[in-house]
């Protein structure tokens, strides 16, 4: 050593400092890639992105190839600073060039190197991948050998060497990387994914029309009634029932009844004949399970029952698309017929309004675990039915009760700008 000269050994230090930075750089940069955009580059045939995902398979491999050739040059760079240090100002100087060696290696060897790392990974970690590949296949005897010594170790405290590298993701998970997704996903697209998660969550009674709203063919209404809701109805799907909706006869479509009428066959009979038996659907059903039970059973509109068999509602698997899709309008409360927003900007909504799609449109934090609808949300908050011109506070909410009847609340006034200004 002492017939190697000091600018050598000043040229060599400087290369040892250049390896150390890419050790840390290279690890930072592997460890921090994104996996699933790395899967997506691997399967497309990028080569670094290939090897990168190869290594990761064995973390505690590449780590430990990485921590041999960092700690290397680290402590042969001491050496040599302890050489040089001798050399120029004898013992003394030897402290002197520990700190200024400390204070090069976490500067350019550490903090730049790493911080350039985990903001350009995919820069820094696919032509490293080659690189340690190569050494991977050189050192692997070494590696190998220091890897069984850490295994060892590991279990002598009760230790796994082996940690849980899964990267699956749980439904949660998934929400939050939509959320974050940012500009990578279309606003609409994330509406779309983010109400596909959120049928899980959902259940038929969620997005049923209630039996007071439900409408349909009686078949004992007279003859010319039947022909007039025929002739003006929009709906594709008719519910078809004999005197009331306790005796569901079952569901016909419009077109059928249509080709009757033009064969001049339409008639209380014929549309008993090609109605299509009804389709239940017990209370509590979660959206995700409605949606795979309409698909296998090529179902159009189920019957909400509750546990006694009575019905509670009707389901269409129009309501179900429009939770992932959601209603195309561009005003947040069109959608929903049963809130109209006043001058003042308060709300007047109808005690029929679905809680959820209001909450779902509106942004206002109503509590989703108990009734479906405003009334129930009213008369469940103050235990009675009351009279109109009440006020409440609704979680938080101004609520003023405009219109009672028939035991319900028909109509109620929100104040939500009051709400956020507190």
């Amino acid at each position: 050593m002492s017939d190697i000269s000091t600018g050598m050994l000043f040229a060599t230090m400087l290369l040892l400092l250049l390896c150390s930075a890419f050790f840390s750089s290279s690890e930072t940069a592997l460890m921090v890639l994104n996996r699933y955009r790395l899967r997506h580059l691997s399967q497309q045939g990028h080569r670094g992105a290939q090897l990168a995902e190869k290594l990761l398979e064995t973390p505690d491999r590449l780590i430990g190839l990485i921590l041999l050739g960092n700690n290397f040059v680290n402590i042969f760079a001491s050496a040599l600073a302890t050489i040089v240090a001798l050399r120029l100002g004898g013992e003394p100087a030897i402290a002197i060039a520990t700190g200024l060696l400390t204070l090069v290696v976490l500067i350019y060897a550490e903090v730049i190197p790493k911080t350039v790392a985990a903001s350009r990974p995919e820069t820094i970690a696919f032509p490293a991948a080659y690189v340690y590949t190569l050494l991977l296949k050189i050192l692997y005897p070494l590696v190998w050998l220091i890897n069984r010594i850490t295994h060892l170790h590991l279990r002598m405290l009760g230790l796994s060497g082996s940690g849980n590298d899964s990267t699956s993701l749980s439904q949660e998970e998934l929400r939050t990387v939509v959320n974050e997704a940012g500009a990578m996903i279309r606003d609409r697209d994330q509406q779309m994914l983010i109400g596909i998660l959120d049928l899980e969550k959902a259940t038929a009674e969620d997005i049923m029309v209630p039996r007071n709203e439900v409408t349909g063919i009686d078949l004992q209404d007279p003859y010319d009634d039947i022909e007039d809701f025929l002739e003006h109805t929009h709906f594709a799907r008719i519910l078809v029932f004999d005197g009331s909706l306790d005796n569901i006869v079952g569901t016909i479509h419009s077109r059928q009844c249509l080709q009757l009428a033009l064969q001049k066959r339409l008639s209380k009979e014929s549309i008993r004949k090609h109605s299509r038996e009804p389709y239940y659907i017990p209370e509590g059903t979660p959206l995700s399970t409605l949606m795979i039970n309409f698909q296998r059973d090529r179902r159009r509109l189920g019957l909400l029952v509750d546990e006694y068999g009575d019905l509670q509602g009707l389901v269409t698997f129009a309501n179900l698309v429009e939770e992932i899709i959601g209603e195309f309008t561009t005003d947040p409360t069109a959608s929903i017929k049963e809130v109209h927003r006043q001058e003042d900007g308060s709300y007047m909504v109808s005690g029929n309004a679905n809680v959820r799609e209001l909450v779902k449109n509106t942004g206002w934090k109503l509590p989703l675990d108990g009734p479906k609808t405003v009334n129930g949300l009213i008369l469940e908050y103050l235990e009675s039915i009351p009279e109109a011109n009440i006020s409440l506070l609704l979680s938080g909410y101004p609520v003023e009760i405009m219109q009672v009847e028939d035991n319900m609340v028909r109509v109620a006034r929100f104040q939500p700008a009051l709400y956020k200004k507190q």
